[in-house]
């Protein structure tokens, strides 16, 4: 998504929110919203699906029963505090979903959000978008999963509010969440994909 540029809805280029998600129910794409303007958002490779598949698989296991829930990049977030509807390759949010929200067809305070970079979007997830995630009081969890390399960016809060960098860059390492607890190994991550 290197370029940036809105797409035309209903005919105008800024619509308000309820057009929105009204155009977006019936819309054979995906597309972004912010601060009424809407962005078509990019497709994906054949990496990023495997790579996305192995996550929900493994995340989904190791929270099975539990109050964390991952959902893939068929549920829209909102972000209130910046007007931000996005579709994140996979969130993490730890309420029920059904509770008030379900009406609204879209979640919102996810605690670990993942994207799996592109070279059509890395620019865009590391830098803008990730401002726009910040912004989320409930987001202690920062992912980039790299689909060209075996590569990962991890950003945490710590206990002063600042966000901070793990990198991972082999196959025999594994990232540990402590809330929601999950084991997550490269290996895993990336089988199937061809990187070494």
């Amino acid at each position: 998504m290197e370029s940036r540029e809105p797409v035309v809805a209903y005919g105008k280029k800024k619509i308000t929110r309820e057009e929105y998600l009204e155009w977006e129910r019936c819309a054979s794409q995906k597309h972004e919203y912010y601060r009424g303007e809407v962005f078509a958002m990019a497709g994906t490779g054949i990496r990023h699906n495997i790579i996305a598949k192995n996550l929900m698989i493994n995340i989904g296991a190791q929270l099975k029963g539990k109050p964390c829930q991952p959902y893939g990049s068929d549920l829209r977030i909102h972000i209130p505090e910046n007007t931000l509807f996005t579709y994140p390759d996979i969130s993490i949010i730890c309420r029920d979903l059904m509770e008030g929200d379900a009406a609204n067809d879209y979640g919102v305070e996810p605690t670990v959000i993942i994207e799996i970079l592109s070279p059509s979007t890395k620019s865009y997830d590391r830098g803008e978008k990730f401002r726009l995630y910040r912004d989320i009081p409930s987001l202690k969890v920062y992912i980039l999963v790299d689909s060209e390399s075996v590569a990962l960016e991890v950003f945490r809060i710590n206990g002063s509010g600042h966000w901070e960098l793990e990198e991972y860059k082999s196959l025999n390492e594994t990232l540990y969440l402590p809330m929601p607890q999950l084991t997550l190994p490269l290996h895993d991550m990336y089988e199937g994909t061809k990187l070494q």
